[in-house]
């Protein structure tokens, strides 16, 4: 029999990796048999602290891991999924770096819900239907976990890897356009670093998104009207280190600028 795995106890060791900018030993190292719903207990614990100590609130909902080169890069091969708050939305567009251990950056599309949703069930149809628009995005992702050394259990406990988030100004209704065609470019420093498109993200990034919401239905935990899903990079992450710019430009659809200070 394993180790008996106490979630508030671990929750609490991811925070303080947090609040210290100072990371830990991979949880499954200890707990080799840590299944996807031990981690998610933890990431709801964790969650729990920053809630309780932070006064954070919940805006959204995150999927991470979705797309072949992300997989490759973290030897994760499946999705993952966490909670956004108001504390990882950085509106000015700026990522302070003495918050993080080891930052990299991703572009995707984020959805911004006008209708609730819960799985199981939902379809991608149903995603579209349900969003207000959609726009451009830059998540900085950062492990609490020593050198990024990630399995699904791993990941899925420390909240999907999440750090922050920048949003771009462009507000586009996703049933005018065909996500899974869009292109993006990203440039970091002045030079092309990456491309990537809609179809990398499980073919498309709504369908993300309904996996999302049939995921977490199946802890009772629902999208709500106004809530923000962020679904999944398009391209490979980008390590990033304090005085980096970096831009991304999809094609019809808008851009994103992050500055990390």
């Amino acid at each position: 029999m394993g180790a008996v795995v106490d979630y508030k106890v671990l929750g609490q060791e991811l925070f303080d990796a947090l609040a210290s900018g100072q990371a830990i030993d991979p949880l499954t190292a200890k707990y080799p048999d840590l299944s996807i719903d031990d981690a998610y207990e933890i990431s709801l614990a964790f969650l729990d602290i920053r809630q309780k100590t932070n006064g954070e609130k919940v805006i959204g909902k995150k999927i991470g891991v979705t797309s072949k080169p992300v997989q490759e890069m973290l030897g994760v091969f499946q999705p993952d999924f966490g909670f956004l708050t108001d504390a990882m939305l950085a509106e000015d567009g700026k990522v302070y770096m003495d918050c993080h251990i080891a930052p990299r950056a991703e572009a995707e599309i984020a959805f911004k819900l006008k209708k609730h949703l819960k799985g199981p069930g939902v379809t991608p149809a149903d995603v579209i239907d349900a969003t207000e628009y959609v726009q451009p995005c830059f998540e900085i992702v950062d492990s609490r976990i020593k050198d990024w050394k990630i399995v699904i259990g791993d990941t899925v406990a420390d909240n999907a890897s999440c750090g922050v988030f920048v949003l771009g100004a462009q507000k586009v209704d996703p049933s005018t356009i065909n996500m899974a065609e869009l292109e993006v470019v990203v440039h970091k420093n002045g030079d092309e670093i990456s491309r990537g498109v809609g179809s990398s993200v499980q073919g498309a990034p709504e369908n993300a998104v309904a996996w999302l919401a049939n995921t977490l239905g199946a802890y009772d935990i629902p999208f709500k009207a106004g809530e923000i899903i962020l679904s999944g990079s398009l391209v490979p992450l980008e390590p990033v280190v304090k005085g980096d710019k970096m831009s991304m430009s999809i094609n019809g659809f808008g851009t994103c600028d992050v500055e990390f200070v």
